[in-house]
This record gives C-alpha cells, sequence and structure tokens, in this order.
C-alpha cells in the first residue's frame, strides 16, 4: 500500500538548483550565507567562517562557473544568479538568512535583499559591486573599436591574415576578469557588470552594515557612500590601509563588527 504521508513529503522537498552547488557548511545557528566574488570562490572564506564562530550556521557558496561548482548553461545576470541562491535556500531548507557579500556576491545579495525582503535579516556587504561608473566618451569609443575587432575576428569573410590580427587586437583588450572568463561565464560577466543596481539599494529592509577598504579602487569608496545614503538602515566602516579585499586583509576586525552586527 502506498503512504500518502511519503509520497506527500516527496512533492514538498525541493529540487537540487542547478548546476549542482558545490559549498562548504559549518556551525550551528542563524543560517548566514557567505557570497564571494567574480573569479574566487567560497574557499576565500575559510578565515571568514573561523572567525564568526559560534551561533552562527555558515555556508559558504560557489557560485555557477566559480570553484567547484559547473557553469551556468547560459550567460546569466545577476536575476539568474539571485534565482539560483534563492533554489539553493530553498534546498536546504533556509527560509531566513543573515548574508555576507563580496564584490560580486554583493551584487546578489542587493537584489535578493530588495526583491525578496523576507529571506534576508541582516546584510554586510563587503567591497559590494552594483554601483555602474559613469563613462564618457572614449570609454564607449574603445567598446565601439572592440566590437569592430571582434566582428573581424569572427566574420567568414575576412581574410585569414586579417582575422588572425583582429583576434589578437582582441585578445589584448578587455579587464583581466573578461579574459580570464570563456563560454558562458564570459558571457555572464558583460551582462552582470552592464547592469546598475542603484534603484535597488532603496528597497532594502534588512539592518545593512557596509565594510569597505579606503584603497578600494575596483569598487571605489565613493559607491559605499552612496550605497549608505540610499539604502534606509545602513551604516558604513571604513577600513583604513585596506583594498578590495579588506575583509581579508584585515579579517580579525572584520570579524568581530560582523559578530556584533548580526547578534546585536
Amino acid at each position: 500500500m502506498t503512504d500518502e504521508r511519503d509520497e506527500q513529503t516527496d512533492e514538498q522537498t525541493p529540487a537540487a538548483p542547478q548546476p549542482a552547488p558545490h559549498l562548504a557548511r559549518a556551525g550551528s545557528g542563524t543560517p548566514t550565507l557567505l557570497l564571494h566574488g567574480w573569479g574566487a570562490s567560497g574557499d576565500l572564506f575559510a578565515a571568514t567562517m573561523r572567525g564568526l564562530g559560534e551561533g552562527l550556521d555558515l555556508i559558504a557558496l560557489d557560485f555557477p562557473g566559480f570553484g567547484k561548482t559547473a557553469p551556468p548553461p547560459a550567460p546569466w545576470g545577476v536575476s539568474e544568479y539571485m534565482d539560483w541562491t534563492l533554489a539553493l535556500m530553498d534546498w536546504l531548507g533556509v527560509e531566513r538568512a543573515n548574508f555576507v557579500g563580496h564584490s560580486f556576491g554583493g551584487r546578489v545579495a542587493i537584489k535578493l535583499a530588495a526583491l525578496h525582503p523576507e529571506r534576508v535579516a541582516r546584510l554586510v556587504l563587503a567591497d559590494a559591486a552594483g554601483i555602474r561608473p559613469q563613462r564618457d566618451w572614449r570609454y564607449h569609443l574603445r567598446v565601439r573599436a572592440f566590437k569592430t575587432m571582434r566582428a573581424l575576428a569572427q566574420a567568414r569573410y575576412t581574410p585569414q591574415s586579417l582575422r588572425e590580427w583582429a583576434g589578437a587586437q582582441v585578445a589584448q583588450q578587455g579587464s583581466p576578469d573578461y579574459k580570464a572568463a570563456s563560454g558562458t561565464v564570459r558571457g555572464s560577466f558583460v551582462r552582470v557588470v552592464n547592469e546598475d543596481l542603484r534603484d535597488y539599494l532603496p528597497r532594502i529592509q534588512a539592518p545593512t552594515l557596509l565594510i569597505w577598504g579606503d584603497r578600494d579602487e575596483d569598487t571605489p569608496l565613493a559607491d559605499a557612500q552612496l550605497m549608505e545614503r540610499l539604502i534606509p538602515d545602513a551604516g558604513l566602516v571604513v577600513f583604513e590601509g585596506a583594498g578590495h579585499y579588506a575583509y581579508l586583509e584585515q579579517s580579525g576586525r572584520f570579524c568581530v563588527i560582523v559578530k556584533q552586527f548580526f547578534h546585536g
């Protein structure tokens, strides 16, 4: 005889997100997701997990395309990474969690906190990305030249010598993150960096702590100051002498402050 209770349980069990996630988990208490930056992995949160200590269920994940998690099936934007993170929470049985988002992980955390406030208890943004810088005419000229070279390198009718020259020009351009990526991850990078999230900041309801290095050249301190103004309940702590990885450069200080924020 079929057990109806078993059937209902099976039906209510969420499926694992795809691509299947790789994660590290430690401790017990309030679920706390650690979201890494672009080109990194959850491994960079090893010291953070040791330092945050008891009272937290710490979950350091690898986003699709990084660490030990397979790439996404198609180029993803921030929304797809957000949906994947929500599916991961459902799969783990986590209804509501604290979030720590560094750089790209901050992008995902910002959008998730704005669109799904019921899932976020407290939010830490560490040198978070999400503010698209103002571009002048020189930038747009470089982008147009890059696209022209890429079209020449890919066109069948282009002579072989010209294709090779254009391909070499393309290979020399782009940021280190763009050049390091390939396949769907490279396409994802283009989608992600072109999205400005400032309009989502006023919609964040969770208490938010911003921790920033004053020498951060990737996401400058001005971004943090703008986020502090736009997020309704936000405070900013500046780590003097630290760069884009302030949470690693001053790990002990970071963990003390974040523990007080989460447990306070």
